[in-house]
């Protein structure tokens, strides 16, 4: 790379913990020519326009065509790559952070937000104002996506939980016992899914001490609170751009695995981010 590297770029030690872990070409293209793009830059591209949030034909002209990366990211979505990947890190980074492979307990929840454009799968969430589309995800006790899945904002939470467990099996999480929820998440229909499916773990619904009005976190539940600001420092999550709710899972599940490498391999950082006024000092009278 002679370029001048953005902030979203992947660092070396960054790069060589996820190069192995990418398909070396796109499910369209394995009959092919061979391919002229390096792949560390199509995946610096996807992680700029998720982490910066530009448009597709908006990446910067040093990157790969964006075209060829669309399509890079479009099939990677469709063939499972991105969720195999954050299947992959999310152990690494709770060994890391020096827990289990699996946890014990996980938290799920929901989060409306508009469309920018139009797009298929798109409703009103009546509760909160909200037309477009609802993230519902699932994360385990340190905030690491587990898994997601996009819907109507209309949608009821308790048929979309349906879907996040479907991809929660009792034998990838043998250690999972117990999955933290609101109360949006009472009901009787997706206890006896739970049950009809065999699923290991239980449902428990946290909520607030009756006649309680403070503000209190809650017991594992507020980790998903946390969860949505780490991907909400994704400018590509401030509102759904995608055309279909696949494509806005797959954003979601890009910015849990750039997360993920940065707890890794952090990068060095010489001087504080944060911006600061000059203070200025006064004259003496």
């Amino acid at each position: 790379m002679v370029r001048k590297p953005y902030p979203s770029d992947l660092t070396d030690e960054q790069w060589a913990l996820i190069e192995l872990l990418l398909p070396r070409t796109t499910p369209r293209h394995r009959r092919g020519r061979p391919r002229k793009t390096e792949l560390r830059e199509i995946v610096n591209a996807i992680f700029y326009h998720v982490r910066e949030g530009c448009t597709w034909r908006a990446l910067p002209h040093d990157l790969p065509p964006w075209k060829t990366v669309y399509n890079y990211f479009q099939a990677w979505a469709a063939d499972g790559t991105w969720q195999k990947r954050l299947d992959t890190l999310r152990p690494l980074a709770r060994i890391h952070a020096g827990r289990a492979m699996t946890p014990t307990a996980a938290a799920i929840d929901s989060q409306s937000v508009k469309t920018a454009t139009g797009g298929q799968g798109r409703g009103t969430d009546g509760a909160k104002n909200v037309r477009g589309r609802k993230r519902h995800i699932l994360v385990d006790s340190l905030g690491f996506l587990i898994a997601v899945v996009v819907t109507a904002a209309n949608a009821d939470d308790a048929r979309a939980a349906r879907d996040i467990f479907a991809q929660v099996r009792g034998r990838d999480f043998p250690r999972l016992q117990v999955v933290f929820a609101d109360g949006k998440y009472h009901n009787h229909a997706l206890d006896a899914w739970l049950r009809a499916h065999r699923r290991p773990y239980r449902l428990e619904i946290a909520t607030r001490p009756k006649g309680e009005r403070a503000f209190r976190p809650l017991p594992v539940r507020w980790v998903v609170e946390r969860t949505y600001a780490w991907l909400g420092r994704h400018r590509g999550l401030s509102k759904d751009y995608e055309h279909t709710p696949a494509l806005s899972a797959a954003v979601v599940r890009i910015a849990a695995i750039h997360h993920l490498l940065q707890r890794l391999r952090p990068k060095r950082r010489p001087r504080a981010q944060r911006f600061r006024f000059k203070r200025h000092r006064r004259r003496a009278a």
